[in-house]
């Protein structure tokens, strides 16, 4: 992560500004005591009327630029931070995008979300309006207990042990606050996740009537936050009253204690007039100390957080040096392929084919053989543990993930779509070189133009948050066309006809089937989506179980064999047509 002062160097200037715009504000603020004393000392009891011609003009005068430094302090200081906050925001979401899939599989999306938003929120506070006050707070009291000793030292000493032990109670306050910060931003992300999950998947909580049990869940995590948020506040409610004391106290003090030195003579009543002003000017920086220390607490807190994100470091990098292919040809070579987790379980052993270009590779097994691990290697979501992938010959780390990813189309298990229009979602990846025709093309391949062109805005119809409003059969439907409306020499389905009935997946593999020039991996359960591949693997626990063509598996008696019995309940026959058309 960058540092900070990289973030608040680039608004040097601005910064600048907003000091010297304080500086003038604070200093016409502070001329008004002086005013004040004059016009007791020399007006009201000196008798010199006449002066009130320059006097009232400068109170005019003052009171105008004060406000008007004072709004361009303020303005420009939220600018600023706003600025800090949305460059920190870009940068850690790009760092995000650079993360391995692991990562994602070790942190939830909802701490994520609060890190990006709610902790640079805090910064953003803390940066902006809070470092604000701050400067001017310490400004503002040098200049005012400077004042105050200019008028009377002796006096002046009481403001000075008062500061003292305010600013004392509020180091002592931010100690205590910093690590009740930590907890409430850690459960403020739990809370996020919990209302995400909720809400991402309120059609599955109605279907399983666990409405009861998600507000249990939530009700529990929010009493959690609030409880948390109460243990906060308790800490500074805890001082709060002495802030509240010290400068209550403060003014009537120094009124006493001045007056007396009025009664002896050695303080004009114009002076003690303009000391109580400062001594009240001085209260609000005492009582800001609680609520500065509070804020800036805070936006720490968050930056720890953030700074932690920054510590984890992609699995998957790009090569030093990348392999360029002037054109990627589509063979594909698993060699002696192994894949084990961080923990330690092995998920694919000693994996080894060869898919020569335009040819189609099916491959079968039970949940969790390990079929969707081969296409996260082969796309290097993840990079396997022992053996080698190659691209056209090339070990696919020596390759840009840009020229690798950019070559496949993926067809995912689980269906993603955005909130966005139906050409929109087809174009994704390369929405500049996907033309209208690629899409309505690809459409009709994936058997899906029908329903979209009757909905009420076609293509441009804006399908709900990950596709709501679409059965499962027209999201895996969209998500083949944008496919193969990418063009790529590598296309790969991870069981993407499972929503599907056996007519509209025979005409979709009729349609993959023209596509003789791409390297096709199918994933499926079903042995209809792999039977006219050119070699069908069958994986079992890791491993490659058998392998050959559809006929050739059939006379095996394997495993094949027994999913054949168990989807269709008879004895094939291989010379038949499969479909019964």
């Amino acid at each position: 992560m960058k540092k900070l002062s990289s973030y608040l160097l680039r608004h040097k200037f601005g910064y600048l500004f907003v000091f010297v715009s304080m500086v003038i504000a604070v200093s016409l603020d502070l001329l008004t005591p002086q005013v004040t004393r004059v016009i007791v000392d020399d007006v009201i009891q000196g008798g010199q009327v006449s002066r009130l011609r320059f006097l009232l003009p400068c109170i005019l005068v003052i009171g105008l630029g004060r406000c008007i430094f004072g709004y361009t302090k303020e303005y420009t200081s939220d600018l600023i931070g706003s600025a800090i906050a949305t460059d920190i925001r870009k940068d850690l979401f790009t760092y995000l995008q650079s993360l391995s899939a692991d990562f994602f599989d070790r942190n939830n999306t909802g701490e994520l979300m609060s890190r990006v938003k709610d902790d640079i929120d805090r910064i953003w506070n803390a940066l902006g309006y809070v470092s604000m006050l701050i400067m001017e707070v310490v400004f503002h009291t040098c200049l005012v207990l400077l004042s105050m000793y200019s008028l009377s030292w002796r006096l002046a000493l009481i403001p000075t042990a008062a500061m003292i032990v305010t600013g004392a109670i509020a180091v002592f306050e931010e100690r205590r606050l910093g690590a009740v910060y930590e907890e409430i931003s850690e459960e403020n992300a739990a809370l996020n996740t919990v209302a995400e999950e909720n809400l991402a998947g309120v059609r599955t909580v109605k279907a399983f009537a666990r409405e009861k049990f998600e507000i249990k869940k939530f009700l529990s995590h929010n009493q959690r936050y609030y409880d948390l948020n109460m243990k906060q506040s308790k800490v500074f409610v805890k001082y709060y009253p002495c802030f509240s004391l010290i400068t209550k106290l403060l003014p009537l003090i120094v009124l006493l204690l001045g007056g007396s030195q009025v009664i002896r003579g050695e303080l004009t009543l114009g002076s003690l007039t303009a000391f109580v002003e400062y001594s009240m000017n001085i209260v609000w920086p005492m009582e800001m100390l609680g609520w500065l220390s509070n804020d800036f607490s805070s936006g720490v807190g968050s930056y720890r957080k953030i700074r932690k994100i920054y510590q984890a470091r992609p699995s998957v990098t790009e090569p030093e040096k990348p392999v360029v292919l002037p054109a990627v040809q589509g063979k594909i070579e698993f060699d002696n392929v192994s894949f084990h987790k961080a923990d330690g379980h092995e998920i694919l052993h000693d994996i080894s084919f060869t898919v020569e270009p335009g040819k189609t590779l099916g491959i079968m097994g039970a949940t969790g053989s390990g079929k969707t691990s081969i296409i996260q290697l082969l796309e290097r979501l993840y990079d396997a543990t022992g053996g080698t992938i190659r691209l056209d010959g090339v070990n696919i780390r020596d390759l840009s993930l840009k020229q690798l990813r950019g070559s496949i189309s993926l067809v995912m298990q689980d269906v993603f779509l955005f909130s966005d229009t139906i050409s929109e979602n087809v174009r994704l990846g390369k929405r500049e070189l996907v033309g209208d025709g690629d899409i309505r093309t690809a459409s009709e391949s994936a058997q899906a133009s029908e329903f979209i062109e009757r909905l009420s805005e076609q293509y441009e119809t804006v399908i709900g948050e990950r596709g709501v409003g679409l059965s499962g059969g027209q999201k895996q439907r969209i998500s083949i066309a944008r496919a193969i409306a990418k063009h790529n020499p590598v296309l790969i389905l991870d069981d993407s006809t499972s929503a599907l009935d056996m007519e509209t997946e025979y005409a979709i593999q009729q349609a993959l089937q023209e596509l003789s020039g791409t390297t096709k991996l199918i994933i499926a359960h079903r042995i209809s989506a792999v039977r006219n591949a050119d070699e069908i693997i069958v994986l079992e626990n890791g491993t490659i179980r058998e392998r050959g063509t559809h006929e050739s598996l059939l006379a095996l008696h394997g495993l094949y064999y027994e999913t054949w019995q168990s989807q269709y309940g008879a004895v094939p026959d291989t010379e038949g047509d499969f479909y019964g058309f």
